[in-house]
């Protein structure tokens, strides 16, 4: 509990020298003992008295405010004084409170200021889930107990030197106008691991991957053929007509919004069968490329049969907005259908971007998330020539996918679409909806150092990770898990690695990568990686990061293997990372909600 001042200016000039106690008058700081003086131990003269021919009585008080005491002190002895005067009747009466019976309740501060010091500064402890801490963000670990403060104010009431201040958390009064609260709803996936949530969430929780060769004859010639495919034909899924309109990744996103519609309690049909207001809904998805089969389909058959052979429709498919407008046009959103492109970050940022159209109004709920189909020769080939693609085999059930891992050596590509329902809270409530959590803030930033590669001090991470807390009214102590991006490539890892050391400091927070079950579903990976990030929350469970049978040590990370692990008590945030080529950096932060 030291009190040194944070800066020299806080101090006053001070030059220590001693003289006889009858030689000091009012307003004086003066300390009793040589040994006083050199611990920055002051008092101020309040009054002198004169008592005898060789006893004066001074009453002092502590140089920062305390209880005045008498010392009956001989003329002659000598004193140290400090060179410096105070105004004895500017310095407050201060006490220290009696809080052996206090009720603390989180949020509660108690001050420490050690009144000798004339450029003492108050140490603020703030109580944060069951525990106070001197600073809620620097990630140090250090914390103390309620005990730990009935002692220090215990001690401080028997003591000149140190007063001890209790400040009760305010309670609310009156209305604050504020942004909206936004509250998850629903939820819907596709995925490598199956079609659905409960599909994806099974096969994370069992260590399950969905990574497999493919085997179209089309990608024979490729240096590397595993990716992350879906394992269901959505064209067969959906109605024949509906499907032959849609490009893959459009597929994707109606049959995840479908059953994040319904997962939220609206009906089968949209805004009309469901009652709501379809201006008031939005769609936002992220999408980098949507799918670049459609473009290279298009040319094909432009060389083979002339333009009489491309289809009118290989424009309106191949546009990355295709998904987010064909699950507009399937539940009939009108209030607005918007997309987002930024890299592999795209997914995320699409949710951060309908999180603050719900909080100003805009629209009261939105279908966010990501999809993307880009498991293509050319893009497969793009990458391999990239050196960025896994050259790992598919051997014994082990994902050639290995975030964190001391043998990884790239990503696996990957395809799918996860799409959250967002809501304002006050409309979730209102019709009486199950609310997994609250979607609580989100965060950006941009590494602006290379067109591929990660800027590897992770400052542009740290960055994004640090807005998250910030906009959400979170802080470090808050953070139970992170969903790492976690692609598996060398580089990348260890940038996202330093950043979540660099923000989370000495706080052991479990980190789970799902590329490892997945591959990288590139737009799409935020909107799943969000979806699990959720029922983590909602399970109390932390899925483990498969692939990885040896963790890089560089990592420095409490990163969850082997098997799920149960989600920490003592705190209420999970933050979910997105990063892209070109530097994108985009952080989810979702709350549990009690």
């Amino acid at each position: 509990m030291s009190n040194s001042p944070e800066t020299s200016e806080n101090r006053l000039a001070l030059n220590p020298h001693s003289v006889s106690a009858a030689e000091v008058i009012p307003g004086d700081l003066v300390d009793l003992s040589p040994e006083g003086a050199a611990q920055a131990c002051w008092y101020v003269v309040v009054h002198t008295l004169p008592e005898s021919p060789e006893w004066i009585r001074l009453t002092l008080q502590p140089a920062l405010g305390g209880r005045e005491r008498e010392h009956l002190v001989a003329r002659q002895a000598l004193v140290t004084v400090a060179g410096a005067r105070v105004d004895p009747v500017s310095v407050p009466v201060l006490e220290s409170d009696d809080v052996a019976e206090a009720q603390f309740r989180d949020w509660d501060r108690v001050g420490v200021l050690r009144v000798v010091d004339p450029g003492g500064v108050e140490e603020v402890y703030v109580r944060r889930w069951g525990v106070w801490h001197r600073n809620l963000d620097d990630g140090s670990g250090v914390a103390h107990s309620d005990e730990d403060v009935r002692a220090w104010a215990r001690d401080a009431r028997h003591s000149d030197e140190v007063v001890v201040r209790y400040r009760a958390r305010p309670r609310a009064e009156g209305f604050v106008p504020r942004p909206r609260r936004v509250v998850v709803t629903g939820l819907g996936a596709v995925t490598p691991l199956g079609l659905g949530v409960g599909e994806l969430w099974r096969g994370l929780m069992e260590g399950r991957h969905g990574i497999r060769e493919v085997d179209d004859p089309e990608f024979d010639a490729l240096p590397v053929r595993t990716a992350g495919v879906v394992p269901v034909d959505p064209g067969e899924v959906l109605p024949r007509a509906v499907a032959r309109r849609m490009n893959r990744a459009a597929q994707f996103a109606v049959l995840a919004g479908r059953e994040a519609w319904a997962d939220a309690g609206f009906q089968e049909g949209g805004t009309g069968a469901s009652g709501v207001d379809p201006s008031r809904v939005g769609v936002c998805l992220g999408a980098i490329l949507g799918d670049a089969s459609v473009l290279v389909g298009g040319d094909r058959k432009l060389r083979e049969r002339g333009a009489r052979g491309v289809s009118p429709l290989t424009t309106p498919m191949t546009v990355p907005s295709q998904a987010a407008s064909q699950v507009s046009l399937d539940l009939h959103i009108t209030g607005e259908a918007r997309t987002v492109t930024s890299a592999c970050a795209s997914g995320t940022e699409a949710i951060g971007e309908a999180i603050d159209r719900i909080r100003y109004g805009r629209v009261d709920v939105a279908l966010a998330g990501g999809a993307e189909a880009v498991v293509t020769p050319a893009i497969m080939a793009s990458f391999a020539a990239m050196r960025a693609l896994s050259t790992h085999p598919l051997e014994d059930g082990i994902s050639p996918s290995r975030p964190f891992g001391s043998d990884r050596d790239g990503f696996v590509n990957g395809e799918g679409a996860g799409v959250l329902v967002l809501e304002a809270e006050e409309h979730a409530r209102a019709r009486g909806a199950r609310i997994y959590c609250e979607a609580a803030g989100w965060g950006l930033s941009a590494d602006a150092h290379h067109m591929a590669a990660p800027d590897p001090s992770g400052s542009g991470v740290a960055l994004a990770l640090r807005r998250a807390l910030r906009d959400a009214g979170g802080h470090v102590v808050d953070v139970v898990h992170v969903n790492a991006h976690a692609t598996a490539t060398v580089e990348g890892d260890l940038a996202e690695a330093a950043a979540l050391r660099g923000v989370l400091g000495a706080r052991a927070v479990p980190v789970t990568a799902l590329k490892g079950h997945l591959g990288h579903l590139q737009g799409a990976a935020g909107g799943v990686e969000a979806v699990a990030a959720v029922l983590t929350l909602r399970d109390g469970v932390v899925p483990p990061t498969v692939g990885s049978t040896s963790i890089d040590r560089s990592i420095g990370l409490d990163v969850v293997t082997g098997a799920p692990r149960k989600l920490p008590h003592d705190g209420d945030l999970v933050l979910s990372n997105s990063f892209g080529f070109g530097g994108h950096n985009a952080v989810l932060a979702l709350r549990r909600v009690a």
